[in-house]
């Protein structure tokens, strides 16, 4: 039995009242269909309406020779009664509904603004959960072969601009190909019945027409607005991130508060946050060549302070020193080590090993999991790591002994 499809009928309808026409167990899945339904099932690139069948969460909507399956959820305190022939209240989460409306919709108007000025193909669409994306391939305009930015941001504002100026958003349903194709479509039908056109704005001058099977407020300005946030390549196409609806608002909304944060602590407007980022990047650049600087400095008069009394079994700990930095030192003392030399980075409990006549790697290999610890590295050095300062003397003081 077809089910019958109220959201084509009216796009607003919220809830309705409908008859059991089958249920069905698929492994731990509990499908119900219905003579008649509010639910928008996933299709077209949108995603499904959720919301209460009978009492019951519906989390999934889909189609399957022309019936549409509910699954519905329930536990041990929530136990279906349901039956064949049952009538039941239905419900959708309005709140995504529109959600899905707004953006599916906002992809549209732009899709056919890239389409209008660019002769850009749209070959791909999704709608994620953080962004929505579509893939343009340039094929109608052959002076176009790239989407450079400001083509996108032009697309934007002709984008909002159709929003604003609140065109009417007209659903059609057609059994034949030969009626729809009367329409000035942007993309050849793919379909040769039950064909579902949306056409934003008049017929004469659509700012879009073409198939969809998703749903779409009754005008544009429902849309609210749209916002792009990237283009890239993508397999010879060019993919456009970007939101759509009451989204596209809260996203904006959280941007600029980052941005106004920014110029807070950057003391800096709007107008020359820019200028004051890059001076702050400029003066934090000049800092880290400083330290690097300064740093090898150090590392070297470490290292020529070391060989001045070096002796077997060697060991100094370190506090300040980065694990980078100890190991830049013992490859300055290699050729000068008696025995075996040990250097310590305290705040980590780590024991860099340094030898030009023991494999500093078998011993740590050999003896780190004594106490616990972890390790590994070459033949003239290797490290290892301890979860207790007190590990680190012991281990030390065992190395030391075997190698006497």
């Amino acid at each position: 039995m077809k089910t019958r499809r109220l959201f084509r009928e009216d796009v607003y309808m919220k809830e309705a009242t409908a008859v059991v026409t089958g249920l069905e167990t698929r492994g731990e899945k509990m499908l119900v269909t219905l003579d008649q339904t509010v639910f928008f099932p996933t299709g077209g690139g949108q995603s499904c309406d959720t919301g209460i069948l009978g009492g019951l969460k519906v989390v999934d909507v889909f189609e399957e020779e022309d019936e549409i399956y509910h699954q519905v959820v329930f536990d041990e305190e929530n136990q279906s009664e349901l039956q064949i022939g049952d009538s039941v209240k239905i419900s959708i989460d309005w709140a995504r509904r529109f959600d899905n409306m707004q953006r599916h919709c906002g992809e549209h108007i732009m899709s056919g603004i890239f389409y209008e000025l660019y002769g850009g193909v749209n070959r791909g669409f999704h709608m994620g959960e953080d962004y929505m994306t579509i893939d343009i391939s340039l094929e109608e305009k052959p002076e176009f072969d790239k989407i450079t930015w400001d083509m996108a941001k032009e697309v934007e504002l002709r984008t909002n601009m159709v929003i604003w100026q609140n065109l009417p958003v007209i659903t059609r349903h057609f059994d034949r190909r030969e009626d729809a194709e009367n329409l000035p479509l942007r993309k050849a039908l793919a379909f040769d019945e039950d064909i579902t056109i949306v056409c934003v704005g008049s017929i004469d001058n659509p700012s879009d027409c073409v198939a969809c099977c998703g749903t779409h407020p009754a005008t544009a300005g429902q849309v609210g607005m749209v916002k792009i946030y990237k283009v890239e390549n993508n397999k010879g196409m060019f993919r456009i991130y970007f939101e759509a609806g009451e989204r596209a608002f809260r996203q904006y909304q959280d941007r600029f508060d980052v941005l106004t944060t920014l110029e807070n602590r950057l003391s800096a407007g709007f107008s020359d946050l820019m200028d004051k980022y890059e001076a702050q990047q400029e003066k934090t650049k000049e800092t880290r060549d400083r330290l690097y600087h300064l740093t090898k400095a150090v590392v070297r008069k470490e290292a020529e302070s070391i060989k001045t009394d070096i002796c077997p079994a060697f060991v100094k700990k370190y506090n300040i020193l980065s694990i980078s930095d100890i190991l830049d030192i013992g490859k300055e003392l290699q050729g000068c080590i008696p025995t075996i030399a040990f250097l310590v980075h305290n705040p980590s409990n780590t024991v860099l090993l340094f030898s030009d006549r023991f494999d500093c790697g078998k011993l740590v290999k050999e003896n780190v999991s004594i106490y616990g610890g972890k390790g590994g590295g070459g033949k003239q050095s290797a490290r290892a790591i301890f979860s207790r300062e007190e590990y680190v003397d012991t281990f030390i003081d065992l190395i030391e002994k075997h190698l006497r």
